[in-house]
């Protein structure tokens, strides 16, 4: 069957428009269908339910309207008899569909003007769907394009198949975009909007950096060296740790590449960032003595519940250690996720000196001794009178000067001193209405309750509600600052852990669980606390 000039030529335009907007060639011809539709309809009546279908192989179109079969006709141009619709087709039923062939019609300028606007409109949208599958799959990816305009600071770039922005807060410091510029970005982000989807690219993002560096060292590619963290202030300098799968390559030197041609490449596309590149270890205490360098670290203590180091350096290596307005102490910081406190040699020891000052007064109010007792119980390592109280009895013997029956006074001080405290806390927890059954819970003790009660937490059913986080307060990263957020129990020695199992005590007690629930309850929490993201 031959084929007319009109028909190739619907093919032709179909053909022609899916290739310049890189979609698919059936929707072309679906949004040509749905255009047709809307002219018929505008010529039959808006009322009527029309269908058309073109053969993608000939281009041939089919135009028909559909009627409803009912029992009483209230629509004429959507409904029909069942009596006529037998006439058609004997075995029509009431809810079926009738199908009646309508001629070939011609398009009048304001229906051709029409069927154009939904065309484009149907091919503007595959479009956008298509650019947004495209760069929603490349998230994370880099990406070339060419500089279009500046608008307010904000550099708009021709990615060839698409526009992206790059915002002004995410373009490193004092760099400049002409038009017609090549630029290399991180796309960090693809949303869907009003306009068409939005590609968000990045200079500052710090996978940026870690991208290029994948471009430029193989084994970092191939996944021989990992990068294991990244810390930048864009511009002007940034710490990367990377660690290595084969004990072979030095992770480091890799990077670094022969006469630092590898470094000085990724250094060269960020503006002259400088950059530490430091093999990491998930040995936290060797970690920050590699991240705050150049500065020599003397001494470091790790609180681990706060996620909190403190780092002793020399006199003379403070203002290295700090860095310029902060930034090597931060980058550091950012780098191993936890808050690092920098202090002098001198500043540790005048602080050891008002410890142990402050200690030694500590002993000498609670036990009721001389200056001289109390300032040897401090230097022995004792930190508080709990220690006293409940450490064995030859322990405190063994102390130079000491016997067993000073050993036994001082511990009966301790214990006396701290019934009375309990005492006072007990009769400041009953002003304060706190439930005895609290008590029942293992772990808590008088004074935790005075603070439980000053926190409206009163009854076992108010503690069973509470959340680990309510009780031991949690840390939020934002902008690669820590902000710690203090819970009910600061100041005592509550781990995350035991405040889980205090809850789940309450929650037995008040019979919100049960013992067959314990393990699948414990479980969860442990889901939840490995779900939590890393500070």
């Amino acid at each position: 069957m031959a084929v007319s000039a009109n028909r190739l030529e619907l093919l032709q335009i179909a053909d022609a428009v899916a290739r310049e907007k890189s979609i698919d060639r059936m929707i072309v011809i679906e949004a040509m269908q749905d255009a047709m539709e809307k002219a018929a309809k505008a010529r039959y009546g808006s009322e009527t339910e029309i269908r058309v279908e073109i053969n993608p192989r000939s281009g041939e179109t089919r135009m028909w309207r559909l009627l409803e079969i009912v029992e009483t006709v209230e629509e004429p141009g959507r409904q029909t008899s069942l009596k006529y619709a037998k006439t058609k087709n004997p075995s029509a039923k009431i809810g079926d569909f009738l199908t009646e062939p309508l001629p070939p019609m011609e398009f009048g300028r304001i229906a051709a003007q029409s069927a154009k606007q939904v065309i484009v409109q149907k091919v503007r949208d595959a479009e956008r769907d298509r650019m947004y599958e495209e760069y929603h799959g490349r998230i994370g990816e880099i990406v070339n394009g060419t500089v279009k305009r500046v608008e307010y600071g904000n550099v708009i770039v021709d990615l060839g198949r698409g526009e992206a922005i790059i915002r002004r807060d995410e373009l490193i410091p004092r760099e400049m975009y002409r038009y017609g510029d090549r630029v290399r970005a991180y796309i960090y982000d693809v949303r869907r909007e009003q306009r068409g989807p939005q590609i968000f690219l990045s200079r500052t993002h710090p996978q940026f950096m870690a991208k290029l560096f994948m471009q430029e060292v193989p084994e970092i590619y191939d996944g021989i060296i990992t990068i294991r963290s990244i810390a930048r202030d864009p511009g002007s300098r940034a710490k990367i740790a990377v660690t290595s799968n084969d004990s072979s390559i030095d992770p480091v030197g890799a990077c670094v590449g022969m006469r630092g041609s590898r470094v000085q490449a990724v250094v060269g596309e960020l503006q002259g960032e400088k950059i530490d590149i430091i093999p990491w270890t998930d040995t936290i205490a060797d970690l920050v003595v590699s991240a705050l360098q150049p500065a020599d670290v003397a001494k470091v203590v790790l609180d681990e519940q706060a996620e909190r180091i403190e780092v002793v350096v020399p006199d003379e290596q403070l203002s290295l250690a700090i860095g310029r307005r902060g930034q090597n102490v931060r980058l550091a910081s950012q780098l191993i996720g936890w808050d690092i406190d920098i202090l002098t040699e001198q500043e540790e020891s005048e602080r050891r000196q008002k410890e142990f000052s402050e200690r030694s007064a500590l002993f000498m109010d609670a036990l009721d001794v001389d200056e001289m007792v109390a300032q040897l119980l401090a230097s022995e390592g004792f930190s508080s009178i709990e220690e006293l109280a409940y450490i064995e009895l030859d322990e405190i013997a063994a102390i130079q000067g000491f016997d067993e029956e000073t050993a036994g006074e001082l511990q009966t001080r301790a214990v006396d001193y701290l019934n009375a405290i309990e005492q006072a806390h007990d009769d400041e927890r009953k002003a304060l209405d706190v439930a005895d059954e609290l008590y029942e819970i293992p772990g808590l003790t008088a004074a935790m309750l005075v603070a439980l009660g000053k926190d409206g937490i009163k009854t076992v059913e108010d503690f069973a509600g509470c959340a680990a986080d309510d009780l031991v307060g949690w840390s939020e990263r934002k902008d690669g600052e820590v902000k710690r957020f203090d819970g009910t129990l600061k100041g005592f020695p509550v781990s995350r852990e035991e405040a889980e199992e205090m809850i789940l005590s309450a929650r037995l007690k008040a019979g919100w669980i049960t013992e067959a629930d314990l393990p699948a309850a414990q479980h969860e929490a442990d889901a939840e606390a490995d779900a939590e993201p890393a500070e």
